[in-house]
């Protein structure tokens, strides 16, 4: 018997049809062992010795392959074929070993790039061993992770309380989004003008641009006010034109190689708006394998590489298909073959492909994701085969009688498509291109200006990073690897160091500060070029020419070092040192000459960096005596004046307090009187602090308000602000109001109404959110599918399903044709109310009624003697302990 070890049960499946009988294919469900999230799993003092645990899921499967391979002739390790699949195959056979099944089973290691019956078969007849070479440079890398992890975190948090955690690559991802930030924030944008000009010569109408004023040859900035602009302008209008030349170049225009992990990750985020996660959680289902006809298989190959070449079967079926479907001009006379161009590329895997370019999109009629996904990966790797496609440039000059002013018109033409028949590559960050078919003039013929225009311009900063970007930026840097970057992504935005606007990467307080303090005390680790080397050292282990103990040696001797140094700085001087570094975001200049780190209710205090519980914020050197706090964000202009200290808003006449406008580390808030616990309350988001006045600090601070007793029990109705917003209580049940201003309008018919609504909706649930944007009729039944505010964030509806869109997507992006694939894929796995199903779940649901009779029936056994419960770790302790991710 032979036993084959895979990852996945889905992979198993699918392997054990195309092996047969004599073969049994077990899962190991990913990796098995991992480094225990304590201090001491690598131990740099005993040569790097790491401790590896394995939980309870992973014992019971290892337990499982253990039995198998004791009546096995043969264990095959059919991991992916990349670094970690050849860790995962190192770890089983490490367990089996010490659990001493093996006897004298022979073990043996196969890969192959994607599930085919051919390409699993072929596989299976050419068995390796180990590569140890591999598992090596994966052992580096985990160690690396966990040193910089374990070691650079608690410093972190006892530096910086609030911050999460460190990693290595983590790290440096960020400071690239904070270094765009910075960019961004130390933009000066310049005006500048254009003009432009309605031309003839003699056909149709074109339009040229001023391109020389006075004789001379314009640059960007020599139109730099309307007034220049306006001077230009008249002088195309007074001058006659005579067309001086027409040039026109032929070009041509090549096609993109397939993907790698890293382009396709960035052309789904850029035409289909997917995260990398989402991406690569599509890609690899469709590796694994669909159901296609009562048997599964493997769609695309292996979708973790870097590698842009093909196999020669595949790029001779893609001619075949191109021949077949567009024809033989779209065939170019020798194979395209493509060599990749990025830092540390392996070359050892293919491109990402379809298994089988005969099996196109529209026939496989693939659901969501999966669908939209192979859409891509088979049109790129088409279009990758393609003809090139040819474009005529056109450049008409006209120059003045006086030659004193110049225009010129420039346009293109595709004159054979090519590949652009299938497949366009997109683009972050389009530029201004001029395209379009220019007439037919003559070379010396008079040209006529009917209109001119003067056209304001500024400069834009450099844009955010997109996800597309942010990760084709991380590849020409080499930082990190490919396979990871969805999860370095995932982090950055769980652990709430960037948020998403607009689909862009957006920088928090927090990641400003932690990358900060990096910079300031471990620059050399959050250096571009250092994190590129290492990738690069840790490649050259890979390839068996460097050890890789001699590489952790080297980094940790001078990694330790550093951080013994800043372990012996105090806190304070910490602070000072981010106060210097990050001043102008923290403490903007308000350009009235005045201290902008001067405390504005003291006046003798100085703002700085404070630490606390929840993290940093801004606070004053007189504390305890003056109390002066405000969160790190300052909000801009007025808004900063009004929320820049403590003010009095007036007297309550009721108490005869007075009642402040104050700014918390959390933001600003109202509060009657002083004391030890005087009432307050926060100001809703949609109030600004440069609008408040007395009666609306009254307001809040009488909440909850009675709306009146209601008409079933005479139990009192509230109105009030709670966490997740505006609402009406009764009696425990909570019913979500649309506004703020509604708290303090709302009547009783309203109130009741809306309660009842809620009740109606059933039990614990809460009332629909208004809509935040309507995507139109679902084709199917034609109702409304709609994007609604949830408590955890936007979701989408239709009928009784709701989907949630995904982490760090803009809703307003949202377009019907992504909500559609959404809400298909949620009532694909269960979610939604469809009535052909309520029926059995009825039936299911009274079948098991006399069971949990029968249950509750049975004599219940003596209860066990109470042990003592456990003493608990120290909350410290249990927070040192914490993994990081790198």
């Amino acid at each position: 018997m032979n036993v084959v070890v895979v990852e996945s049960p889905a992979k198993a499946k699918t392997i054990n049809k195309y092996l047969g009988s004599d073969y049994v294919v077990l899962a190991s469900y990913g990796h098995v062992r991992d480094l225990p999230p304590k201090d001491g799993s690598v131990r740099p003092d005993d040569d790097f010795a790491m401790s590896w645990d394995v939980d309870a899921k992973s014992s019971k499967r290892l337990s499982d392959i253990a039995e198998a391979v004791k009546k096995a002739d043969r264990l095959i390790l059919a991991t992916d074929p990349d670094r970690e699949g050849e860790a995962i195959s190192w770890h089983v056979l490490e367990v089996l070993q010490k659990k001493k099944v093996l006897k004298d089973a022979q073990v043996q290691r196969v890969v192959f790039n994607a599930i085919t019956k051919s390409a699993v078969t072929e596989a299976m007849k050419a068995p390796r061993d180990l590569d140890m070479e591999l598992v090596e440079a994966y052992l580096a890398r985990r160690a690396l992770d966990y040193l910089v992890g374990f070691t650079l975190s608690p410093v972190l948090w006892r530096k910086l309380p609030g911050s999460r955690s460190a990693g290595r690559v983590q790290s440096v991802a960020l400071r690239l989004v904070v270094d765009r930030e910075l960019e961004i924030e130390r933009f000066q944008t310049q005006e500048y003008w254009s003009v432009e000009a309605d031309v003839a010569a003699g056909g149709d109408p074109f339009v040229a641009r001023m391109v020389k004023h006075q004789g001379k040859r314009l640059t960007k900035f020599d139109l730099g006010d309307a007034a220049a602009a306006e001077a230009a302008k008249s002088a195309v209008m007074a001058a006659s034109f005579t067309v001086a030349s027409v040039e026109k170049k032929p070009g041509k225009r090549a096609p993109a190689p397939p993907f790698t992990t890293s382009t396709l990750q960035q052309e789904a985020a850029r035409k289909l708006g997917f995260s990398a996660q989402r991406t690569m959680q599509a890609a690899q289902k469709l590796y694994e394998g669909v159901d296609i006809g009562g048997e599964t298989v493997g769609l695309i190959t292996y979708m973790r590489t870097d590698g842009v070449q093909a196999a020669p079967e595949a790029i001779e079926e893609a001619r075949q298909v191109i021949g077949g479907v567009y024809g033989r001009d779209y065939v170019p006379e020798q194979p395209r073959l493509y060599r990749t161009k990025a830092k540390n590329a392996q070359e050892a895997h293919e491109a990402i492909r379809p298994t089988s370019l005969t099996r196109n999109p529209g026939s496989l009629r693939l659901e969501g994701d999966l669908g939209r996904l192979y859409e891509l990966v088979w049109k790129r790797m088409i279009a990758s085969q393609m003809e090139s496609a040819r474009i005529e440039r056109t450049t008409i000059e006209l120059d003045s009688a006086d030659g004193q002013t110049g225009l010129r018109a420039t346009g293109q033409v595709i004159q054979f498509d090519g590949y652009l028949a299938v497949y366009e590559e997109g683009r972050d960050d389009p530029d201004d291109e001029e395209s379009g078919r220019l007439p037919q003039v003559a070379q010396g013929a008079q040209a006529r200006v009917a209109a001119a225009r003067a056209a304001q311009h500024f400069t834009e900063p450099p844009p955010r990073y997109s996800e597309a970007s942010l990760v084709k930026k991380m590849e020409e840097l080499g930082i990190g690897r490919p396979s990871t970057y969805a999860s370095v992504l995932t982090v950055l935005r769980d652990r709430a160091y960037v948020r998403m606007e607009k689909n862009r990467f957006v920088p928090e307080d927090k990641g400003r500060l932690v990358t900060a303090f990096l910079e300031q005390f471990f620059r050399r680790y959050v250096e571009y070029d250092f994190t590129a080397a290492l990738e690069e050292k840790l490649d050259l282990v890979s390839a068996g020419e460097l050890d890789w103990k001699v590489l952790l040696r080297d980094f940790w001797r001078d990694f330790h070092a550093a951080v013994g140094e800043i372990s012996e700085l105090r806190v304070t001087h910490v602070l000072d040192a981010l106060n210097d570094s990050l001043g102008p975001h923290i403490f903007p200049d308000k350009g009235d000459g005045a201290d902008p780190r001067a405390c504005p209710t003291c006046g003798t205090g100085r703002l700085s960096l404070k630490t606390g519980k929840f993290g940093a914020f801004i606070g004053c050197s007189n504390y305890p005596e003056c109390r002066y706090t405000r969160p790190i964000a300052q909000p801009d202009g007025e808004e900063a004046d009004a929320a820049s200290g403590d003010r009095e808003l007036g007297t309550d006449p009721e108490t005869g307090l007075v009642v402040y406008l104050k700014s918390g580390r959390f933001g600003p808030y109202v509060q009657l009187g002083e004391g030890d616990k005087p009432k307050r309350s926060s100001l809703p988001k949609t109030w600004s602090p440069a609008a408040m006045d007395l009666d609306k600090g009254l307001r809040l601070l009488r909440l909850p308000r009675e709306v009146g007793e209601h008409p079933e029990d005479g139990q009192m109705i509230l109105a009030g602000l709670g966490r997740y917003g505006p609402f009406v209580q009764h009696n425990g049940a909570y019913a979500n109001l649309e506004s703020i201003d509604e708290v303090f309008e709302v009547g009783l018919n309203r109130a009741v109404a809306l309660l009842a609504e809620k009740k109606a909706g059933g039990k614990g649930r809460r009332g629909e959110a208004a809509a935040l944007k309507e995507l139109g009729a679902h084709p199917a039944d034609g109702a409304p599918v709609r994007i609604l505010s949830g408590r955890y964030g936007p979701y989408i509806k239709h009928g009784a399903t709701n989907a949630n869109i995904p982490r760090g997507s803009d809703p307003q992006e949202i377009t019907l044709e992504q909500a559609l694939a959404l809400i298909a894929e949620r009532e694909a796995k269960g979610g939604g109310k469809k009535p052909a199903k309520k029926a059995p779940a009825k039936a299911k649901a009274k079948a098991e009624k006399p069971a949990a009779a029968a249950k509750a029936a049975a004599p219940k056994k003596a209860a066990a003697p109470k042990k003592a419960p456990a003493k608990k770790a120290p909350a410290k302790k249990a927070a040192a302990t914490k993994a990081p991710t790198s």
